[in-house]
């Protein structure tokens, strides 16, 4: 049961480093606007350097999972399954923000958060039952 919680933490983790691509890297793209409802390319570009930032907050959650996942393969539950749980948390702790702050943004929160709480919960009762 842990590997199908460490199979949702990774696959949380690169959801989050598409989420970095868009922020960081494709932000003034039409499509990119699209997704994030951004209107203009002039909104877009004055938005640009934040949205860079934000990407980056993102990639930075999705590597401490990562290595959380691999460290705990590597044979250090502890540190591992310490760094899996800390990007993952963060993840969903980042979600509720997001729906918290602004209800319109439930379906965003929904895509952002949904895999690191499957993550958090199999993982956890992976520990409980073990």
């Amino acid at each position: 049961m842990l590997i199908i919680g460490l199979f949702f933490a990774a696959a949380a983790a690169a959801f989050h480093v598409f989420i970095f691509s868009l922020e960081s890297l494709r932000w003034t793209e039409p499509a990119t606007r699209k997704i994030f409802g951004v209107a203009t390319e002039k909104d877009a570009e004055t938005m640009k350097q934040l949205a860079f930032n934000q990407g980056f907050y993102n990639l930075f959650l999705a590597l401490t999972t990562l290595l959380g996942i691999a460290v705990l393969l590597a044979g250090l539950p502890v540190v591992g399954l310490t760094l899996v749980f800390a990007g993952t948390a963060m993840m969903l702790a980042a979600a509720l923000v997001l729906v918290l702050a602004d209800r319109s943004k439930a379906r965003a929160a929904v895509l952002q958060g949904g895999l690191p709480l499957v993550a958090v919960a199999v993982t956890t009762i992976s520990l409980v039952v073990s």
